[in-house]
């Protein structure tokens, strides 16, 4: 008799989650869904349009909760993180001229000469970037991603073996401190992260945890069925 398949726990906010879920069950992965994070727009204010040579996306996200504001920008120049990014982008009007495949800091060293005032629309959590000269940038919050409690549900299945994935240094922080909160076994549960700049936030005492060979989900997947081949000697 096979052995059971290990659960892919997916803790990432919709509707980024359900894709990622898709995408696993299509690899023949047992994924679950159990968001730990809601997405929520916040209030900003725009910066005049013929202040802006260009705008900078690192999520969809600032594409969804940005509202009626994001017009102001309709036929700027765009750069975006990712091709849901980038879709999202070009829906709001924008002018997709370069799709990153690695973070925003990968199109600094790819930027437009003529594209030196730059915005920046991210998230309340997000990585800090170098510029370089002479580009100014402004940045304008326009999401956060809330942590919500880990349901029971999914405490009661991280109670025997299974593999979780981790999009953001956040997620690993909070991931980390709910199972600190409700005693969970750290040693049944492994880590497959998207970048390793993660890893210091996810603490020790995990059955194992692994860094994608890149910074997208394709790769996180991929990571993904080879731990679940492996485990628990995935690390």
């Amino acid at each position: 008799m096979s052995a059971p398949r290990l659960p892919v726990i997916v803790i990432r906010p919709e509707p980024g989650g359900a894709a990622t879920v898709a995408a696993a069950a299509r690899q023949g992965l047992d994924a679950r869904g159990f968001p730990l994070f809601e997405i929520v727009p916040l209030t900003w204010h725009p910066v005049p349009r013929e202040e802006v040579d260009a705008i900078l996306i690192g999520s969809a996200n600032a594409m969804r909760q940005a509202g009626p504001a994001l017009a102001d920008y309709r036929g700027l120049p765009a750069y975006a993180v990712g091709e849901t990014t980038a879709a999202a982008a070009r829906q709001a009007g924008l002018d997709v001229v370069r799709v990153a495949r690695g973070g925003l800091q990968s199109v600094m060293a790819q930027l437009d000469p003529g594209h030196r005032r730059l915005l920046r629309l991210a998230g309340r959590e997000r990585v800090d970037l170098a510029l370089p000269a002479p580009c100014t940038m402004a940045t304008r919050e326009v999401y956060a991603s809330e942590a919500l409690p880990m349901p029971a549900e999914l405490a009661r299945l991280l109670q025997d073996p299974a593999l979780v994935l981790l999009h953001s240094g956040e997620a690993a922080a909070h991931f980390a401190s709910e199972c600190r909160r409700l005693s969970l076994p750290r040693t049944r549960i492994a880590l497959a992260i998207i970048g390793p700049r993660l890893i210091e936030r996810t603490g020790e005492g995990w059955a194992a945890v692994r860094c994608a060979a890149a910074a997208n989900d394709a790769a996180l997947l991929a990571l993904a069925e080879e731990m679940c081949q492996g485990f628990p000697s995935g690390s």
